[in-house]
């Protein structure tokens, strides 16, 4: 997968977050975990494009880190909204669980990659 497709499938998901909190229930528990979740699902997709244009490798490394953060706590915070039952359409759930989940391995192996490459190339200096 090639960093657009990757960006694309970033920008899918915070579309997907987006629609998933727009018809949470107007609860205070509804509420804050929707704002929490529209501002986790949505930070990958911008972290991302801040990454492209790193200043260097490990401010890339970092800003990919932040991504990996930002979709662990979007999974965790998906399946709190799951198990309390605060959706609408629980295949939208399921779908964005299953995205987050492929996207942090995606980023996991990436962040493995890049810190990889990064100690091979101060070895070879």
């Amino acid at each position: 997968m090639n960093k657009n497709e990757l960006e694309e499938r970033l920008i899918n998901f915070s579309v997907l977050i987006i629609e998933i909190t727009k018809t949470m229930p107007d609860t205070k528990a509804g509420a804050y975990l929707a704002g929490q979740l529209l501002r986790s699902g949505t930070s990958p997709a911008l972290n991302y494009g801040e990454a492209q244009s790193g200043e260097s490798r490990r401010d890339f490394i970092h800003k990919i880190k932040i991504v990996l953060k930002e979709l662990r706590e979007s999974y965790t915070c998906l399946k709190i909204i799951y198990q309390a039952k605060l959706y609408k359409k629980e295949e939208q759930i399921n779908s964005a669980l299953n995205e987050c989940n492929e996207l942090i391995a995606i980023f996991v192996k990436s962040v493995e990659t890049a810190m990889k490459n990064e100690q091979n190339k101060g070895e070879r200096t």
